[in-house]
């Protein structure tokens, strides 16, 4: 416990507030004042690594490494710490029954189709949906699954996740929710080094790209309109008129006909929106 508390740097109320202003310009997350301990306890260890004394020096570090080296800039590195990144394989199982039988189960062939994981983390979430795309296409006899007319898009803001992500390893305690011919179906055991992980098949991996993309960004790297858009229990850590901005943004890159899906502790109701809600979490861009 003494060592515990000799690694914590102090932070003084203007730092934190810099901190919080600047975490919530660049990302849309807004930290209330009671994370202020899990602030520090993220970023001390940041700190000892560059070797500074105080949270004053690091944030001045910041201010002069930002856009220096593009996507590995110091403040990418706050964000990887400060991000939240919790999920599993089919969390919120009624989503993907939904794309399965309500998008998929009637598309045609040859018919391109283009989903984004939104804020995919540690990759459960895009290889969950991949799992469901080549099922729904697979007990078609629909080999085409595996052509470039399905793409699954995953981005998060964090760096270190994305990079887990495309890694495509799991310990076996994260598979422990799916089904024995699921798991068999869909990932290899690993040996070795590997002994007690798990790492899915290449039909899977075929399907999903990994890209950082920052929901703040004032446009996204979309060229293609998107189908299918997962969005989910990210904009809880957004204040309303942020919910509001992103939610309107996703419904540009979405076809009309398109389908959000958020968290089910979300909803639009309380803010401006052009979506038609479905079912609760579950909102379409409605057909001009």
């Amino acid at each position: 416990m003494i060592e515990t508390e000799q690694l914590a740097y102090p932070i003084s109320d203007s730092e934190f507030l810099k901190l919080k202003t600047l975490l919530y310009e660049v990302s849309g997350i807004a930290l209330s004042d009671h994370k202020k301990s899990m602030v520090v306890s993220r970023l001390s260890r940041r700190l000892r690594i560059l070797e500074m004394s105080s949270f004053a020096a690091y944030l001045d570090y910041i201010d002069k490494t930002s856009g220096e080296s593009g996507e590995k800039d110091e403040l990418v590195q706050m964000l990887d710490l400060l991000s939240t990144n919790k999920t599993d394989f089919f969390r919120e199982q009624h989503h993907f029954d939904f794309l399965s039988e309500r998008i998929l189960k009637d598309r045609r062939a040859s018919q391109p189709i283009r989903i984004w994981s939104a804020a995919c983390s540690s990759g459960e979430e895009p290889y969950s949906i991949a799992m469901t795309v080549y099922d729904a296409f697979s007990s078609q006899q629909r080999p085409d699954i595996l052509s470039p007319s399905c793409k699954i898009l995953a981005s998060d803001l964090s760096t270190r996740v994305l990079d887990q992500a495309a890694s495509g390893i799991y310990k076996m305690e994260g598979v422990r929710n799916l089904e024995l011919p699921q798991l068999k179906r869909h990932f290899l055991k690993g040996s070795g080094v590997q002994e007690g992980c798990v790492k899915v098949k290449k039909h899977l991996s075929t399907l999903v790209s990994f890209k950082r993309i920052n929901l703040m960004d004032d446009c996204f790297p979309i060229k293609t309109p998107l189908d299918v858009i997962f969005c989910r229990n990210v904009m809880i850590y957004f204040d309303r008129p942020t919910q509001e901005c992103l939610i309107g943004k996703f419904h540009h890159v979405l076809k009309p006909g398109g389908v959000l899906f958020i968290g089910h502790s979300e909803s639009l109701n309380w803010i401006q929106h052009q979506f038609k809600m479905l079912e609760p979490t579950i909102y379409q861009k409605e057909i001009d």
